[in-house]
């Protein structure tokens, strides 16, 4: 039996007042996620472990069943090793966002959807300007880049910039947690200052600027650490003799890599609320009928969440639903392979909150075969009523997995 995940990033939600205390799953059209829950078994899974941040890759990799006490070093390694960087003992790899300030303020995360050639054109300035045997910015996706510090301590609190939005931003710089870590802390301080310093008279900016657009006048270093210790899967699940992940995000390219799963890009898939969802489709089916096991993974209700914007988050989960969903089923719904299914978010991003929160999240799992329980619709609540209860980090994957 092959397998097949689909993430919706971010996708669970709290009840909205505005949606007559509705979640989102709940009251957006979902006739095929509805399907999958009234042929396959639910429940609800605690994606983020005790004594973590509800972060994508803890979440992501806890529904591999990695346990993050023994792999977990921030996105910064996994973004490396998506981008093809290899890290050497001691380099210190961080997520550097491009980020808008404004005044005191970081008004957001991402610059207003910045694109990939635009944040080159940046990397490559600041790698110019504040690169040095030490420092090296490496480009990666839209507003998304990679900074390494050679001897670096990743005894750093950091904060995500998407869970500061319209806060002022001084409060939040990054802290040394340790004397050990004091070197690290001010250079990273310094090198954010002077980023600032650089980009606020940079020509795309202005152009930017003239465009209406949000500039990308400052990077905001976060997430680091060294070379994480993952195995790849076929190590704990022997019937994975190959696999493919397919997403737009560089996080979860470098999750898959570890893994040991091949890296499937998709013309048009964005990670944003216009991306290529029957691309995707197509490539996932396309995948299942060589590869053992495929995480398809879709970005664009995460960032509808961080948005702040319901309707864009009713419309990402449709999207889903009618575009993704429906023609996967269809195509397999002709075939003799038999295919498993897990159809689950990897942590909320309510839009009320406009960060990840660490509630556990609703899932499902469906084969031809399998017997249902009494779930009739894919949400929040009614995942409450499934048959597998809730299950802990790492207690998903074995549950899905033993289907063969």
């Amino acid at each position: 039996m092959k397998h097949l995940i689909i993430l919706g990033d971010g996708m669970a939600d709290w009840h909205c007042e505005e949606l007559g205390g509705r979640t989102l799953l709940q009251y957006a059209d979902t006739p095929h996620f509805d399907r999958l829950a009234q042929m396959g078994r639910n429940g609800l899974l605690q994606t983020v472990q005790e004594g973590f941040h509800p972060g994508s890759e803890v979440a992501n990799s806890s529904i591999l069943g990695y346990d993050q006490n023994l792999v977990y070093e921030g996105r910064g390694p996994l973004e490396a090793a998506s981008i093809g960087v290899e890290l050497e003992p001691g380099d210190l790899a961080l997520r550097c966002n491009l980020v808008c300030i404004q005044g005191d303020v970081l008004k957001n995360h991402s610059c207003g959807r910045l694109e990939t050639e635009e944040g080159d054109v940046l990397i490559r300035y600041l790698q110019e300007h504040l690169g040095s045997d030490r420092v090296h910015f490496y480009t990666g996706v839209q507003y998304r880049h990679l900074l390494v510090i050679k001897g670096g301590d990743k005894r750093l609190q950091c904060t995500p910039p998407h869970d500061i939005p319209g806060k002022p931003f001084r409060p939040y710089m990054l802290k040394a947690e340790c004397p050990q870590a004091e070197d690290t802390a001010r250079l990273l301080t310094e090198l954010v200052y002077k980023s600032q310093e650089l980009l606020r008279y940079h020509p795309l900016n202005q152009s930017r600027m003239d465009a209406g657009q949000d500039p990308a006048n400052s990077i905001w270093p976060w997430g680091g650490g060294y070379r994480p210790a993952m195995q790849p899967l076929t190590s704990t699940y022997p019937q994975i003799r190959s696999g493919a992940v397919i997403t737009a995000v560089d996080l979860i390219r470098g999750i898959g890599h570890y893994a040991g799963l091949r890296v499937i890009n998709v013309d048009g898939a964005t990670g944003l609320y216009d991306t290529n969802y029957e691309g995707k489709a197509t490539a996932a089916i396309e995948a299942l009928r060589t590869d053992d096991f495929v995480y398809l993974h879709v970005e664009a209700s995460d960032e509808a969440g961080h948005d702040g914007s319901v309707p864009l988050k009713l419309q990402t989960i449709e999207d889903l639903d009618h575009r993704l969903l429906a023609p996967i089923m269809a195509e397999l719904d002709t075939w003799d392979q038999p295919v498993c299914i897990a159809l689950l978010p990897d942590h909320p991003t309510p839009c009320l909150h406009r960060t990840h929160t660490s509630e556990p999240v609703p899932f499902c799992i469906w084969h031809r075969g399998i017997e249902p329980d009494c779930v009739q619709t894919f949400d929040e609540d009614a995942a409450r009523l499934g048959s597998y209860g809730q299950l802990q980090p790492g207690q998903f994957i074995r549950e899905f997995m033993k289907y063969q």
